[in-house]
């Protein structure tokens, strides 16, 4: 089981990773102003990094809840902010939310692949990894 369940957390802690570098990467280096929804997603996976970095250097297992907590409801935020984007009749009907429109792409690949994909991407490895390694240490115990 600690295999299994140290091998998940550094997957959870690595997705949190590159996603917060990825967010950082489009607003630093590619001058891309996050909307309001972007920075409720960027509050929900930023601490993910330490806290999951830290749960995996110390074999803290019962982080998972903490993590799939934050991962969650981060996933929330993400798929009404894709619907937003993706759903023309709530797009259409989309409150202002800023300087920026949360209904705006600034990348756009194959059609489906925008920012907060990418983000709902990380926050379902996120919660999934924690889910699991959850379930291992209560079947442990």
């Amino acid at each position: 089981m600690n295999k299994k369940a140290d091998s998940l957390l550094f997957l959870a802690w690595a997705s949190s990773l590159v996603a917060t570098m990825g967010s950082l990467y489009f607003s630093e280096i590619m001058k891309y102003e996050p909307c309001e929804l972007c920075w409720y997603q960027r509050i929900l996976m930023y601490p993910m990094v330490i806290l999951l970095g830290v749960a995996y250097v110390r074999k803290d297992f019962q982080a998972a809840l903490y993590s799939g907590i934050l991962s969650g409801i981060g996933l929330l935020v993400s798929v009404y902010h894709y619907s937003l984007q993706k759903v023309s009749f709530l797009s259409e009907s989309a409150p202002a939310c800023g300087r920026v429109p949360c209904t705006g792409e600034y990348i756009n690949f194959m059609g489906f692949i925008t920012i907060p994909f990418l983000a709902m991407t990380g926050f379902i490895i996120i919660f999934i990894s924690s889910l699991i390694v959850l379930k291992a240490i209560k079947e442990d115990n």
